[in-house]
């Protein structure tokens, strides 16, 4: 923290008491991450989780019950079957408000979108025109189409009839105490002098990608998206953050966009030609013959590694999601009945639909003989060039060239916890999500650096910290916002840090990075900009913006 109350570079919410009118929250999904956000709002800022919407009825209780109601009756205006009920219920509370009804609930002040991936540009386009603050988890929507959709509706929401509303992404990278020292070290400490090259690594660990991309909901480009963009793309952002950005979120300098973008990437391993002989035609890893010799069988990995340790949450709970109140009530034997049976569920290739299979996960498949098609192994290279075409080395403003590569690998020890190395012209950075190492190249010195975790429970899980960073700055500028007077554009910058332009250039840079992989080609990035988003013919969804400014209460 500086004299200006600036949190590396943003705004720091003020610790203290509550606002007169904390900002009330909708949760729209109750999954693993609409609980995360429920849990650092709740924990750790001034917004209040007021009302869920969430189609499974159990996930729709536990989160209600943790964040909302406790022990009392939940009322109607707390919990919606889908967020086209809460869409229905707040257009109908506004008119009975308009019409003088004292007894309309009070109003919910910002969102935060944590369904499937493939639903936040229908929930998004829906929320807009409701006048609501909106934090969507990552990705932004699972095509390129759907993201510009999302950027022209919010774009569009600033109108003389209606007021701009803040826009946050769930790049929790940003927000991390480890990260956030970093980005200051480099850019305005300038630590190892000009960075010239980054090599940024996410490793996704041996098993969470077995879970999350080979047997569960992300393994499929045709029915998710590819995996650069439903795990890495906070990843890009972050590259982007660090080598795009001015160093103060609070200025005005453009920033230094990159030239040029290659990759390269394949499904390496968990494909059938890598099934070990001794397997023979199993399918599924209940009745398969080396099944306690594997890795990947599933009674390893969600059984005896979690349940049969007492862990109930991630990723046990989504195979089965009730597992929880079953360890509760029943006990762990039956937990463990109950697991069984899930993980022995299975299909007949050559007599199950491709429409049946692609329709729900499969957990106890084998990973070689699984239906996903998403890359294992991938790499980006990212080029800027130097811009003295534009600013000569003189100026303030001068951008020299530098490169990016990122690698995501599926086959590690470490799970999700980011390293890398930053080469300056003055020294070189090592850091590994928890440590930074700055070595001098003049002293030959090396200093250590290790930001607080904020998250002490599970740094892996949360981020880094990243989760409960997040979630204060967004309802920090909510407070602004509402509560201060603050410009929309200005807590945007100031408490976020990202523009809504900020997210739709990563989002675009992944999908640029896919058709370089696809296409084998190197993609001119300035040029495919300028005809896959500023010229590309979006048709207009069937949403409406409405005069939101003194409806919500």
């Amino acid at each position: 923290m500086d004299a200006n109350n600036r949190w590396y570079g943003l705004t720091n919410p003020p610790a203290g008491s509550l606002p007169a009118s904390s900002p009330r929250v909708l949760i729209v999904g109750a999954g693993s991450r609409g609980n995360a956000y429920a849990r650092a709002i709740t924990n750790s800022t001034d917004g209040v989780v007021a009302a869920v919407a969430e189609p499974i009825a159990n996930k729709r209780r536990a989160l209600g019950k943790k964040y909302i109601w406790q022990n009392a009756t939940p009322q109607p205006h707390q919990q919606f079957k889908d967020w086209h009920d809460f869409v229905a219920y707040e257009e109908n509370r506004r008119r009975r408000l308009q019409a003088g009804v004292a007894d309309a609930e009070p109003a919910i002040d910002a969102a935060c979108i944590c369904t499937l991936d493939t639903q936040h540009v229908d929930v998004i386009l829906a929320l807009v025109p409701l006048g609501l603050h909106i934090l969507s988890e990552k990705p932004l929507a699972t095509t390129l189409k759907d993201c510009v959709a999302i950027h022209r509706a919010l774009a569009s929401s600033a109108s003389p009839r209606t007021q701009a509303k803040l826009f946050g992404i769930g790049h929790v990278l940003r927000y991390s105490p480890h990260n956030m020292l970093l980005r200051k070290l480099l850019l305005q400490d300038k630590i190892i002098g000009d960075v010239l090259s980054i090599e940024h690594t996410e490793p996704v660990g041996w098993w969470h990608f077995s879970h999350s991309y080979v047997r569960g909901n992300w393994r499929r480009e045709d029915t998710t998206a590819p995996s650069l963009l439903t795990k890495s793309c906070h990843d890009i952002d972050f590259i982007l953050w660090l080598l795009c950005g001015p160093a103060d979120a609070h200025s005005t300098e453009a920033p230094h966009l990159p030239t040029t973008v290659i990759s390269n990437g394949h499904r390496a391993f968990f494909k059938r030609s890598r099934k070990p002989a001794a397997a023979g035609g199993a399918t599924n890893c209940m009745r398969c013959p080396i099944e306690r010799k594997c890795n990947y069988s599933a009674k390893k990995i969600y059984i005896e590694r979690h349940l049969q340790q007492g862990h109930t949450g991630w990723p046990v709970d989504i195979v089965e999601p009730e597992i929880e109140e079953l360890f509760q009530e029943q006990g762990r034997h039956a937990a463990d009945r109950v697991l069984h049976q899930r993980l022995a569920e299975d299909y007949d290739r050559r007599k199950a639909s491709p429409e049946y299979i692609q329709s729900r996960n499969w957990f106890g498949r084998c990973v070689w003989e699984s239906d996903n098609d998403v890359c294992d192994d991938q790499t980006v290279t990212i080029v800027w060039e130097d811009d003295d075409e534009f600013h000569p080395p003189t100026s303030t403003t001068y951008h020299a060239a530098k490169t990016a590569t990122f690698h995501q690998i599926a086959h590690t020890e470490a799970q999700c916890a980011r390293r890398g190395r930053v080469y300056g012209s003055l020294g070189e950075v090592t850091y590994d999500s928890r440590t930074i190492r700055v070595y001098d190249f003049a002293s030959g010195a090396a200093e250590e650096f290790s930001p607080t975790q904020t998250d002490f429970n599970d740094p892996i899980a949360s981020h880094g910290g990243g989760d409960t960073g997040l979630a204060q700055q967004f309802i920090g500028a909510v407070c602004a916002v509402e509560h201060e007077g603050m410009p929309v554009d200005r807590a945007q910058k100031q408490y976020l840090g990202c523009t809504p332009e900020d997210v739709l250039r990563s989002h675009a840079m992944v999908f640029a990075a896919e058709e370089a992989r696809k296409s084998k080609t190197v993609v001119d990035w300035r040029r495919w900009w300028q005809q896959n988003v500023e010229e590309a013919p979006i048709a207009p969804r069937d949403w409406q913006m409405v005069d939101t400014s003194d409806a919500r209460g």
